[in-house]
């Protein structure tokens, strides 16, 4: 009788547990979804290789679900409406919600953020030849990557689940791969309140507002935050932008980088400039920061010359973009540069020794220059005026910079002996 009793409170438990945990399709079994998780272990070794020892499923993504939702509702997130959420989503990271599709999530590929293919990654600290992917779960309006159960849920709580663990363990008998279990993952309780977090942080900033969760981002996500702006072109926040920027420099050996600042090429081949970008360049680049040594916002000239002398480059194939659209990206990128030479509030000479567009002038083939003037210098209101008066800019480039003609012993002629030589038509 007693035997009897026991059993009936093991089942009671158990169907309790999955009531409280069973993913909003009412088809998926959130209990045989874990226990195929925790008899697969969380990774396996072959050889002293790593082994993969669970195939990740759509019934995986699914069976998260439930128990994101209440970790959401139980701190405090506002689900957003249907269109709200649609909205958000499209801003953000540029996907459509199409309210009649069946389809229940969407995936966000970081590395091909146009794919539409819904295939499931789970992320990695380690190198991973799979891309960096998050997921838009429709029906709950909210956003998460892939986990495992147990990397977002403590199953051993419930002592039916941590004992079934400890069985499979028991009943494994393969000798050549060698299976890690979540019981034995001495930093899973670390792991899983750093995951739980993040998705809280994430779907509280994006969709909330909340600012306290955009700072702990910042200090702790800055991969997916930064990657908002760069990959996706997500300018309207302007404090993330701010953020970003003054974290991007100009690399050499990633110049590309540079360039998500200013532009993005969407999904349908258009190109976006990024006109908040030029607003906050123009707050942070102020007349007494060329002076200040410990601001690393006074290299932002050069780093800007750094990356229209890389994207200039007639040579270049890596842009991506049409000539017209690459002469554009220049045109704006340069406007913004060029004015410096001209704002007395600055010190003097080196607005100069950056000659923006005398260096666009070097580097823009006719082709182009015929794009540049075809457009009207894309309304740029006065650069066509700026575009006239770099005739000798362009020389001086040419001649000390590219041709380095220019030493102790061969000076290039000053602007008064060069106009006599060219005179303006």
């Amino acid at each position: 009788m007693i035997k009897r009793i026991l059993f009936f409170l093991a089942v009671l438990l158990l169907n309790n547990f999955h009531s409280q945990n069973t993913a909003v399709n009412p088809d998926i079994s959130f209990l045989s979804v874990l226990k195929s998780q925790l008899a697969a272990g969380v990774s396996g070794e072959k050889s002293e290789t790593d082994y993969p020892t669970y195939n990740f499923a759509l019934k995986d993504l699914q069976a998260t679900e439930s128990v994101i939702a209440k970790e959401l509702d139980d701190n405090g997130y506002k689900k957003p409406s249907a269109e709200e959420f649609i909205t958000k989503i499209n801003m953000i990271f540029k996907r459509v919600i199409d309210p009649k599709s069946e389809s229940k999530y969407l995936h966000i590929n970081f590395e091909d953020k146009c794919s539409k293919d819904l295939k499931l990654y789970k992320n990695s600290n380690s190198i991973d030849v799979n891309p960096y992917s998050t997921y838009i779960f429709k029906n709950g309006s909210f956003i998460s990557d892939l986990y495992s159960i147990p990397e977002i849920m403590d199953y051993t709580k419930n002592p039916e689940l941590f004992q079934f663990e400890k069985d499979a363990e028991n009943n494994n008998h393969a000798v050549e791969v060698k299976i890690y279990y979540w019981k034995d993952f001495t930093d899973l309780k670390e792991i899983r309140e750093r995951n739980i977090k993040t998705i809280l942080a994430r779907n509280l900033y994006l969709f909330n507002d909340n600012k306290a969760c955009y700072k702990w981002l910042t200090l702790n996500d800055s991969y997916f935050m930064e990657a908002l702006v760069k990959t996706f072109g997500y300018t309207q926040d302007m404090d993330l932008l701010k953020w970003v920027i003054e974290r991007t420099k100009f690399d050499k050996k990633d110049p590309s980088d540079y360039g998500n600042l200013f532009w993005v090429k969407q999904c349908d081949e258009t190109v976006k400039i990024h006109a908040n970008t030029f607003k906050i360049l123009q707050e942070i680049y102020t007349p007494d920061i060329t002076n200040d040594m410990s601001n690393e916002n006074r290299f932002l000239l050069d780093y800007i010359k750094g990356y229209i002398e890389y994207f200039a480059d007639f040579n270049n194939k890596e842009t991506g973009v049409s000539k017209e659209d690459k002469v554009k990206i220049l045109a704006n990128i340069v406007y913004f540069a060029e004015q410096y030479k001209y704002d007395k509030r600055f010190v003097s000479g080196y607005g100069d020794n950056s000659k923006m567009m005398g260096r666009l002038r070097f580097f823009l083939d006719q082709e182009e220059v015929d794009i540049l003037q075809k457009n009207n210098y894309f309304n740029l209101p006065k650069f066509k005026e700026w575009w006239d008066n770099a005739d000798y800019d362009e020389y001086f480039v040419e001649e000390c910079e590219y041709n380095s003609t220019c030493g102790p012993d061969n000076r290039p002629m000053n602007i008064t002996e060069w106009r006599k030589q060219h005179p303006k038509k």
